[in-house]
């Protein structure tokens, strides 16, 4: 130690709290997709509403729309580190692009998870080619922070099962062909009785809500999907009856990671605008970058982005290697970078003054798609219990 720090020009080896070469490469490429194909279409998506067909296909090319599927089902086998880096750079450009990376992997977490192997060869090689979209299926509407008191039923039938009910905030439905959908077998056993099972799109009795009209991430549709007497094969069930609370929540310690991953990258594409933005706009005969008011506003938002940025990447990798503090870090990375994002935006929004709450500018298209990552995959609040929890056991 004391000779590096006798040495101070550095050593470029210590790799210690560095990404890898592979992930370096991998930034690097999701980075020129995002800014050559992506980030030219942001402002169209956010204003239409649309889903952006083409953004996916760009994504699917490159292998980016689902890269943790393993390799033994034709994916690229992306670790949860790589993952967080794609949806980062498609949020710093755009918030809803970003939601296909963002929302494959947590459609197919509780297959990889808790799914048997036949589970996993029917449906993660369609999902790795690109010919299909997973969306995951818990929230309801009396039962939103309170997962575990769903209503949603599945009763078996023969070697079927017979599934109703309704499931509420639902992100990109009506856009995936297949839904990991989380329902009760066993009232009596509360968690314990829930059970995991896919739903085709084309399944008999399965309909979809009206799109919800949203403030944010508007290119990615939000529905309601419907369940009356949907029958449901017993090889559609993902894992052993009983076990989809727990397949659920493991799916979560993965990817509201990810959550803290889209926040930094919208937290990170609102600095920058801001910055570029400071730099060229003059008031008072000079740029209002020479401004310390301004300035102490950007080193405060860069110093929240890092620290935001640097929590994420290491939930990403303890979630990777199965620690037990997978829970404890990934909702604290989740929630932080997601309050940093909402900061962060903000500011940047008030950087650009009246321009900034005009869409002209794209300030207010990161607040808007900021103000969700405080709200899905568990609200701050609930990852504050999670963190408390973790803190004060026994």
């Amino acid at each position: 130690m004391a000779g590096a720090l006798a040495n101070m020009a550095g050593n470029p080896d210590f790799d210690l709290y560095e990404l890898s070469d592979e992930h370096r490469e991998l930034q690097a490429a999701v980075r020129a997709l995002a800014q050559a194909k992506i980030a030219p279409r942001a402002a169209e998506i956010d204003e239409t509403g649309e889903f952006p067909w083409d953004v996916y296909e760009a994504l699917a090319a490159s292998g980016f729309h689902a890269i943790s599927i393993p390799e033994e089902y034709e994916g690229s086998g992306g670790d949860n580190l790589a993952a967080c880096l794609v949806v980062e750079e498609v949020a710093r450009v755009c918030g809803s692009s970003s939601l296909i990376p963002a929302v494959n992997k947590l459609g197919t977490t509780p297959l990889l998870v808790g799914g048997d192997e036949a589970v996993k060869r029917r449906y993660l090689p369609e999902v790795a080619r690109g010919e299909a979209m997973f969306s995951y299926a818990l929230s309801e509407p009396e039962a939103g922070s309170d997962a575990a008191s769903m209503r949603s039923r599945a009763v078996r039938d023969g070697d079927d099962w017979i599934l109703n009910g309704n499931k509420r905030w639902i992100t990109n439905a009506g856009i995936s062909k297949y839904y990991t959908v989380m329902a009760s077998t066993d009232p009596e056993k509360g968690p314990k009785g829930i059970s995991a099972f896919v739903v085709h799109a084309d399944d008999e009795g399965f309909s979809l809500g009206a799109p919800e009209r949203k403030l944010g991430i508007k290119g990615s549709p939000t529905r309601e999907l419907y369940f009356d007497n949907v029958r449901l094969p017993a090889d559609r069930m993902v894992g052993a009856e009983g076990t989809g609370w727990v397949t659920a929540m493991k799916a979560l310690d993965v990817t509201r990671v990810g959550i803290g991953a889209q926040a930094v990258g919208l937290a990170q594409g609102a600095l920058d605008a801001a910055v570029a933005y400071a730099k060229e706009r003059s008031q008072f005969g000079k740029a209002i970058a020479d401004f310390q008011g301004i300035q102490f506003m950007l080193a405060d938002m860069a110093i929240s982005v890092e620290a935001a940025r640097q929590l994420v990447y290491r939930a990403a990798a303890v979630s990777e290697r199965g620690e037990p503090s997978a829970t404890y870090l990934g909702a604290a990375a989740k929630c932080f970078a997601s309050d940093v994002a909402m900061n962060v935006t903000t500011d940047a929004v008030q950087v650009f003054g009246g321009y900034g709450y005009v869409k002209d500018y794209p300030a207010e298209r990161f607040m808007r798609d900021a103000k969700i990552t405080q709200i899905y995959e568990g609200t701050n609040q609930i990852q504050r219990v999670v963190i408390a929890r973790s803190l004060l056991r026994p």
